[in-house]
């Protein structure tokens, strides 16, 4: 299966379908043998004491591609923010991931855009300008519930 962001167009509307890999426990090998050094998207969650994961980085990497930015975002030793590194430190052996391979930065933009709207929409956070309207439907491999 392929884990990627695909697009349709419609007018001045972009249609797109993220197919997220399944989440899974973060471990520097893990990443090093199974994520793409290619451009795309990520989210990190821990897992809190009652077993839930809770979102904590929406990450985008484009030069260097995710194998890299995984490895760095994961390993407290590596990480720069501090806020981010707290939370590998409180919760080392509960990190997991999950990412999306897009090829095109324009189409990295809208996606981040529209998770940034969802997320935080009080942060400001750009979209290519390309389209009027950005939609976006998720297919999740692993069964992660959002809710």
């Amino acid at each position: 299966m392929s884990y990627d962001v695909s697009k349709s167009v419609k007018g001045d509307d972009a249609f797109y379908t993220v197919r997220w890999s399944p989440i899974v426990k973060a471990d520097k090998y893990r990443i090093i043998g199974s994520v793409p050094a290619m451009g795309g998207v990520a989210e990190l969650y821990y897992m809190d004491a009652a077993g839930k994961l809770n979102l904590y980085l929406l990450a985008r990497s484009y030069y260097g591609g995710l194998r890299a930015t995984l490895r760095v975002a994961t390993d407290p030793e590596t990480e720069k923010d501090e806020r981010r590194r707290a939370v590998l430190l409180a919760h080392e052996d509960g990190i997991y991931y999950r990412y999306t391979l897009v090829e095109s930065q324009d189409d990295m933009s809208d996606v981040m855009f529209f998770f940034m709207s969802t997320y935080a929409p009080k942060v400001r956070f750009d979209h290519s300008g390309r389209y009027g309207r950005i939609f976006l439907s998720e297919v999740d491999a692993g069964g992660l519930v959002t809710a």
